[in-house]
């Protein structure tokens, strides 16, 4: 049994993600738009995904979601919340979100509701993401879910083939 719970928001189900959530996660993290800033290298097989879903559901300390459209039962994205290797004593947050639905609100509206639940029920006060300088929409996202600009530094994909000047957010609760 999976420890995330399911979690309600206007537009869409955030429900644990399982195996059979291969071909649609395969669906976004198979194109180049998608993972043009991710610290993954563009997949070329579904069994990188079938790896990564595996590796996150072990990982006991990584709380992952899948977004579902409600009403379509289409899975459109995926957002997690894992203790930082960032910034010690933080919690960092990371998301993906298939092509069509970008610009339309769906993973602000996702990465909301999972930091009030961390927040809320894990008792989450320090917060912190990052994004490549020249993705800003999605310093746009982290800005809309209440993350304020920390610093600048820099991320390199998992292979090493690039690395990105980036921006990092942090959001501390009092």
């Amino acid at each position: 049994m999976s420890k995330e719970p399911i979690i309600e928001t206007e537009r869409l189900l955030l429900r644990p993600i399982t195996l059979d959530d291969a071909q649609a996660c395969y669906s976004w993290n198979s194109d180049e738009r998608v993972t043009r800033f991710m610290s993954y290298s563009t997949y070329t097989d579904i069994s990188r995904t079938v790896e990564w879903i595996r590796s996150a559901m072990a990982n006991e300390k990584e709380w992952l979601w899948v977004f579902v459209l409600k009403g379509k039962s289409k899975v459109i994205g995926s957002g997690s919340i894992v203790p930082s290797a960032l910034m010690k004593g933080f919690w960092g947050i990371g998301y993906n979100l298939h092509y069509d639905y970008w610009h339309k609100d769906c993973c602000t509206e996702a990465m909301k509701a999972i930091i009030d639940f961390a927040h809320r029920e894990l008792g989450v006060n320090k917060i912190c993401s990052e994004h490549a300088v020249d993705n800003p929409r999605s310093g746009r996202v982290l800005e809309k879910c209440g993350l304020q600009f920390d610093h600048y530094g820099e991320y390199s994909k998992l292979d090493g083939s690039e690395t990105f000047k980036a921006k990092i957010y942090t959001r501390v609760w009092e």
